[in-house]
């Protein structure tokens, strides 16, 4: 699992205006690629009428799934920029799609490789770019003698927590990053003079500064 990476919040949308030409951009997360054709499909559904739906995905911790589609518009004017666009910005695992209704204005090959981007980029500002990072959640059982300590120093240290329980004794979930997972468990122990039971839940990715 990447430790961090870009993608966008959540299915978003802009429009922009270009010679005439209204260039309507959709982003969305996906995880698969099944995922990405629903999407653009989705779009080409509710725009059916348009001049063009172009589109593009990547998919992967590593962008093993690069897709593109021109969609009717000269060869390498419209999908490929769009998906340069998501490659520039360092955006994994998102679909994007621009929609276009012609003006009446052509545009050329250059003036459409530049809207198709701009919309590209309007598309993710409309989803909104996000960094995610991964976290380890790590289980912290104490004694109640121990919590008012234990959350002071956690606060000190303004550590991501989850739930707490409450039984006979007290389970914090602290969610360091990943990274940090193993000097954190130390850091726990001796904080608890051993008196801590400790052990490791799952990681999980939560957005950074949120």
């Amino acid at each position: 699992m990447l430790e961090r990476y870009k993608t966008v919040r959540a299915f978003g949308s802009k429009e922009i205006v270009i010679k005439k030409s209204r260039f309507i951009g959709y982003a969305k997360p996906v995880h698969t690629e099944e995922e990405a054709i629903a999407f653009i499909e989705e779009i080409k559904k509710k725009h059916w009428n348009a001049t063009h739906n172009c589109s593009a995905y990547v998919i992967g911790e590593r962008d093993e799934v690069q897709k593109a589609s021109d969609d009717g518009e000269p060869s390498g004017t419209a999908g490929k920029p769009i998906l340069e666009v998501i490659k520039h910005q360092g955006l994994k695992d998102t679909a994007i799609v621009v929609t276009r209704y012609f003006g009446g204005i052509m545009l050329g090959a250059g003036g459409l490789i530049r809207a198709y981007s701009d919309g590209a980029v309007a598309a993710i500002e409309g989803a909104e770019a996000i960094e995610k990072v991964l976290h380890q959640e790590v289980l912290v059982e104490v004694d109640y003698t121990w919590l008012g300590k234990v959350e002071n120093e956690l606060r000190n240290r303004q550590m991501r927590m989850g739930e707490t329980y409450y039984t006979d004794k007290v389970t914090l979930t602290c969610l360091p990053v990943y990274g940090d997972s193993d000097s954190f468990m130390e850091w726990m122990v001796d904080l608890t003079q051993g008196q801590a039971s400790i052990q490791k839940g799952e990681p999980a990715y939560y957005i950074e500064g949120e």
